[in-house]
This record gives C-alpha cells, structure tokens and sequence, in this order.
C-alpha cells in the first residue's frame, strides 16, 4: 500500500436541495406580466394591483364576498339526467363531468345561494368557468329556474352572474332549450315586480348572453370583461370587416348602452345595494 492509495477518500457534503416553490404561490398577471403573490392578490379578491386586471374568481370566494358577513346559505340544485343523448366525441360526455367535478369540487358550472346584502333577502346564482367552460345544460337552466322561483317564494330580488362560454353542445337541443326557460323564469320574476340584476363576468357569450345575461333591470360588468354572442373572428370573416381593438369588452358595451355600468370588483358590493336599495323600495 503506498501513498496513493493510502488516503483518506474525500466526501461529498450533504447538500440542502430546495424544493420547487409550488406554481400556486405565484400567478402571471396577463395583461402586464407582472409576478404575483397568490397570496397578495386573494386580498383583493384576485385583482391585479398593478394594472386592475381581474382573474376569474371562484364562486364561493365570490358569494364570501357579496353577502353580509360572508354567510350564506347553499341551495341544493336539481338532479336531471347526466347524459341524455349517449354523447361521446373523443372522450365520453360522463368522463368530462367527471373531471370537471374533480377540479373545481362542484356538481356543475353553476352554484345557487341565498342569504342577505345589505339585509336586502338575495338569492345568486353564480357560473363557474373552469367547469366545461361555463357551459348552460339542463341542469344549469334547471337550477336558474329553481332560483328564480326561491326569489319569487321569499319576495327577494335574484342576481345572476355568467361566466359562460354558452350552451353544452353535449346536450345538443336540450341545452339550447334552456335559453327559452330561463327567459321565462325571469319574466315570472319581473311580473312580481322583484329585482333582476345581472353582474356579466368574463368571458358572458353564446347562448348565455342571448338569453337571460341581457334582461335584467340593471346590467352590471366587471371591467375588460368579454361580452357577447359570436367571436370576433367570426363575426369579422362574416361582414370582411376589421372590428375594433376592445369590440365585445364591458367599455365597449357599456359605451354603446348595451350595459349600465361597469363596477371595479372592490366596488361592486355596494354599487349592488344600492340598487337594491332603490329597487326593492
């Protein structure tokens, strides 16, 4: 044995390897690309403090903020059938509903409530995008019904907020067939002289704006929210015609009256009672 192999080996010090910071702690503004703290924009109710952007907002983080003190009540939605044309494209229309259910822990795209703003009895409704985009189907108009008729039960007013990419095309004319029931719903509700308000939310298209979205008594968006029937594409291969920069955005709208206002979410709590406040007055 000599000195070269006679040696002490030299070791490899342990090395404190720090894990990735989960993509939850940070989110990307993207209108100006700037870096969130999760944390930071859930104290303004997912807004972005630099340039006012605001993020889709999960329902109950929403119903947490319109109603007093937070509290609420849920409203258990109708079971309809889950299926009812056998539908399938490249995944079957019951493998896609679950999977919506596993992402956002909801039964479908839309959530019923009830409780008080402003001590003013409301009963919302509030659409949930990340489930199949929003989609209205048979339980969806189901459950805008069976709102309407709690608000008529309690003599409260109904407020609805879309976030909707239109009618599930899995449901075909079924779904279509619930423009027409909620148009009626709300006319019941309209004809017992109680407040129907609408906060359209981004995007609020298809099937969904050309029903119950546009008839309310006061219209209310969200600002930059996208809003209308056709996409601009489509509508601009259509006329051959190149269609504004902000076409089909709240200002837009709400420069052409097509909408009342357009409330910051900061605000739109008491911009709500106060309507309500002259409404139900």
């Amino acid at each position: 044995m000599n000195w070269i192999t006679n040696r002490n080996r030299p070791t490899i010090k342990k090395v404190n390897i720090v894990k990735d910071i989960p993509d939850n702690y940070w989110d990307k503004c993207p209108s100006c690309g700037g870096m969130l703290f999760h944390s930071e924009i859930q104290k303004t109710n997912l807004v972005c403090p630099s340039c006012q952007y605001h993020f889709h907002l999960p329902p109950i983080d929403r119903l947490k903020m319109l109603f007093d003190d937070g509290k609420f009540t849920m409203v258990k939605l109708p079971k309809m059938k889950e299926d009812p044309l056998n539908f399938r494209d490249i995944k079957k229309y019951t493998d896609r509903l679950k999977e919506a259910r596993k992402k956002t822990n909801q039964d479908e795209a839309i959530v019923v409530a009830q409780g008080k703003m402003g001590s003013f009895p409301v009963v919302v409704g509030v659409f949930n995008f990340a489930f199949m985009g929003g989609s209205m189907n048979t339980t969806v108009g189901e459950a805008i019904i069976k709102a309407a008729d709690l608000a008529m039960a309690q003599k409260a007013a109904l407020l609805l907020i879309p976030a909707s990419g239109g009618a599930r095309m899995q449901e075909g004319i079924l779904s279509l067939m619930q423009m027409t029931r909620t148009i009626l719903a709300v006319k019941k509700l309209k004809q017992k002289r109680l407040p129907y308000i609408v906060l359209l939310t981004d995007p609020t298209t298809g099937g969904v704006t050309a029903s119950f979205a546009m008839l309310a008594d006061v219209t209310l968006a969200e600002p930059g929210a996208t809003i209308g029937f056709a996409g601009t594409r489509v509508i601009e291969q259509t006329i051959h015609e190149k269609l504004p920069d902000n076409f089909q955005k709240s200002e837009y709208l709400l420069e052409h009256g097509m909408i009342d206002q357009v409330v910051p979410r900061a605000e739109i709590r008491e911009k709500i009672i106060h309507f309500l406040n002259l409404l139900m007055k």
